[in-house]
């Protein structure tokens, strides 16, 4: 291993791929920061350029606009709640009510250190454990991926308030349900499409994250813009963005958060099709759900946890979904798929071969990404005064900002005006669901898992003869799916905690009475 990180170092130590680092770490984040225009469709631009530079070079550069374009999502969705990336979803819950909150330069510091740091544990976990987890994330069958899958969906206890959680439920379900729409992935028969050929391929993800926050939020500005609540640090009259600065106990605080999300988002990303998005939200959830009282009901407020939690978790993750593209030749994520496709054109068969017939290749993009995050973190932190000024203008410019960059995102994906109407219409439905006080995060996380779930659960079932005898057949499906029940029961000891408060109180004070 030591010879091979020495190989690494040579190769990227050179000045043209040093240069390459850094343009697409620039790059990406750039990208990263224009809602729509995500890593994948940014490496989908690079691949031409890339032919005249070799493969070395080439991947140095898709793989510093990849986890640049994660890096740099968290901007937008910080600032005007508008995400930049599916993975930076989970980090506007807590970024942009810091932000409301004139913390906005705090809240992009703390996305930059714990990005930084994210992505710095999974390339070190990258080095010493590849092998090894290639084995792991081999090991894994549909039926474990069933199970896993429930047990991100139990992270709809992270996700409601007090006395919310059956609103929380009804949100996952609705998700559940969007995910549903579009070609029957089994029989190939249309599902919920009323006719609409639009509807064929199914509901973009996209299309319903900024309809549901970025587009529900500017209309929220319209509907209620004189609410208290609403107002921050947007107006005219208030331009402060807020300290950069962490505090001692505020660094002691997020520290073992960062630890933490960073090795269950790197071991997420491994996973075959799991991914940064997935790897946030259980992050996200993880850290609510181990929260003292006090600091658990901050979070979705402006909790420093809930934001370092999905930024180094998304980051660690984009790390480690390296693992099975490399080693195994399996993409790991949408955007590692399309540097497959590369890989190959260049020649090269990714797998288990790759590190002894194309050493370079191999350790080159493990080692650039620790460089690569050292260039994310020296150009961001100097950055964050003017990237959090966007806040200092008037809100009416800003929700104009915000339906702009909604609208035009969505388009430049698809192409489709019918994904215009159909964003708005879902913006009008999330808005009355926010007046009535439902968590919208639980839609989304219930969309993200409902295509997996199907897909691995109906394989399950065909393998085991109809039968739901496939969750406690091996050790490890059976082990995930107890600490699914647990997790799920989890709130249930508050609950009861808490009825039994109420009536001790009650009876106190009926006997005062």
């Amino acid at each position: 291993m030591f010879d091979g990180i020495m190989l690494g170092l040579s190769t990227v130590l050179d000045w043209n791929n040093l240069l390459y680092v850094i343009v697409g770490c620039f790059v990406g984040t750039f990208i990263g920061m224009l809602p729509g225009l995500g890593p994948i469709t940014a490496i989908a631009l690079m691949i031409p350029i890339t032919y005249s530079i070799g493969a070395d070079s080439g991947m140095i550069l898709m793989a510093g606009v990849y986890y640049g374009a994660i890096f740099g999502g968290s901007t937008s969705s910080i600032l005007i709640n508008a995400p930049g990336v599916a993975g930076t979803v989970a980090s506007s819950f807590d970024g942009y009510p810091l932000a409301k909150q004139g913390h906005a330069g705090k809240a992009l510091a703390i996305a930059a250190y714990s990005s930084f740091i994210g992505g710095t544990i999974g390339a070190i976990l990258l080095m010493v454990a590849a092998p090894l987890l290639a084995k792991v994330s081999l090991s894994f069958q549909s039926p474990d991926y069933v199970v896993l899958m429930f047990l991100g969906l139990t992270a709809i206890a992270a996700f409601s308030n007090k006395g919310q959680f059956l609103k929380a439920m009804m949100m996952t379900v609705f998700g559940l349900m969007l995910a549903t729409v579009g070609i029957d992935p089994s029989s190939g028969t249309e599902r919920f499409t009323l006719g609409q050929a639009d509807l064929l391929d199914g509901i973009s993800f996209l299309l319903v994250a900024m309809a549901t926050f970025a587009l529900a939020e500017a209309l929220i500005n319209v509907v209620r813009p004189e609410k208290k609540e609403t107002k921050s640090i947007n107006d005219s009259d208030t331009p402060q963005i807020g300290s950069t600065k962490l505090t001692k106990e505020e660094i002691k605080d997020i520290a073992p958060v960062i630890g933490r999300s960073s090795i269950l988002g790197f071991i997420v990303g491994v996973l075959p099709g799991a991914g940064a998005t997935i790897a946030s939200f259980m992050a996200y959830a993880t850290e609510r759900n181990l929260a003292p009282k006090g600091l658990k009901e901050k979070f979705g407020k402006g909790s420093l946890r809930g934001l370092a939690a999905p930024e180094s978790a998304n980051n660690a993750a984009c790390t480690g979904s390296f693992v099975p593209l490399l080693t195994l030749g399996i993409p790991g994520s949408g955007t590692t798929a399309i540097m497959l496709g590369a890989l190959i054109a260049y020649g090269i068969q990714p797998g288990p071969m790759l590190m002894q017939e194309n050493p370079s290749v191999f350790w080159a993009v493990i080692v650039s990404m620790y460089f690569g995050n050292i260039v994310l973190l020296i150009l961001n932190l100097p950055l964050i005064p003017y990237f959090a000024k966007v806040l200092a203008m008037p809100k009416s410019v800003l929700t104009i900002m915000i339906l702009f960059f909604s609208l035009i995102g969505v388009y430049l994906v698809s192409f489709n005006t019918f994904d215009l109407f159909m964003m708005v219409g879902f913006a009008v439905v999330a808005l009355v669901l926010r007046l009535l006080a439902f968590p919208m995060a639980p839609l989304l996380l219930g969309f993200i898992l409902g295509d997996m779930i199907e897909r691995n659960f109906r394989r399950s079932m065909m393998i085991s003869d109809g039968s739901l005898s496939f969750l406690w057949e091996r050790p490890l499906t059976l082990s995930i799916f107890v600490i699914s029940i647990l997790v799920l029961l989890f709130p249930l000891k508050d609950f009861i905690t808490q009825r039994r408060a109420d009536k001790a109180a009650l009876k106190v004070k009926q006997e005062h009475a």
